[in-house]
């Protein structure tokens, strides 16, 4: 493939894209897109570029070696990957499936770069749906006394299918802080956006009570604060008196689904950067 897409960040300074610009030009590569921020209170840089290396010209490695004394000289870090690469994905799931078949179905059809290689679940609802699109399922049941065994064989299917990110799509279980830490910044979680007012069973049912105006959903990087990691993506829709609290579930899904899509797609197209616990989505 000749197109490619170089990610990056580093501290601001004069003169970075001039360097990355020539760098390309000197490789015989011409720019498609490229998408870039200066965060002026931190100091700090982000910049994407998709460009094509052309018919004739160097391979990913051949660009990655070449690049690494640029990249070194700014202390960048970065990444170079041929444009439109499929990450692979493990998604972990409960009872509810909407997310799940929205993930299913778009990496099918190549709508998201993605190659789901694996489907996590701490209940048998899904099996059926993930078995007919021919993905391995495990059932991974878990307790209070089995939650530290069943996420050993979590992080064993997390090597063993050489797995880039990892996706709750509405998985009900809270993974512990040492999980959480050894999969920092490769794994998405989608929630409700009623959090923290409507919590436990039956969220949009509460809110029904409440005569909410708005619903909506919330797509964030894991970390060991529950719900409260760096947000990627997030959907609002109107509501109004004539919603039953069975429409708030329907909506509700529809947009969990939207941000958590956003949120896959995003990341594995190397549009996300983290700045502390913010991130810099170049789109």
């Amino acid at each position: 493939m000749s197109e490619h897409v170089l990610t990056l960040d580093c501290a601001e300074s004069p003169g970075i894209v001039h360097a990355i610009s020539g760098f390309l030009l000197d490789h015989g590569c011409d720019i498609i897109d490229n998408k870039q921020y200066g965060d002026r209170g931190q100091g700090h840089f982000f910049m994407r570029v998709h460009f094509d290396s052309g018919q004739d010209s160097s391979s990913t490695e051949e660009l990655r070696q070449d690049f690494t004394s640029l990249a070194e000289k700014w202390q960048m870090n970065w990444q170079l990957e041929p444009h439109g690469r499929k990450r692979r994905v493990l998604v972990m799931v409960s009872k509810m499936g909407h997310c799940l078949n929205d993930l299913l179905f778009r990496a099918r059809t190549g709508d998201i770069p993605v190659e789901i290689v694996a489907v996590v679940s701490n209940h048998r609802e899904q099996e059926d749906l993930v078995r007919w699109h021919g993905i391995p399922f495990f059932h991974l049941p878990v307790t209070k006394d089995t939650k530290p065994e069943a996420e050993a064989r979590l992080l064993e299917l997390v090597d063993e299918f050489d797995v880039e990110l990892v996706v709750l799509a509405r998985y009900m279980q809270v993974l512990s802080d040492e999980l959480s830490a050894k999969l920092a910044g490769r794994t998405i979680n989608i929630h409700h956006s009623f959090l923290p007012s409507f919590k436990g069973a039956k969220p949009y049912h509460q809110a029904y009570d409440r005569g909410v105006k708005t619903v909506g959903a919330t797509a964030h990087y894991v970390n060991a604060e529950l719900d409260e990691g760096p947000i990627i993506s997030q959907q609002v829709i109107d509501v109004d008196h004539t919603y039953t609290a069975d429409d708030l579930v329907a909506v509700g899904r529809d947009a969990e689904c939207a941000a958590l899509r956003n949120a896959v797609r995003w990341h594995c197209e190397g549009r996300i950067m983290l700045l502390g616990n913010r991130t810099v989505i170049l789109r």
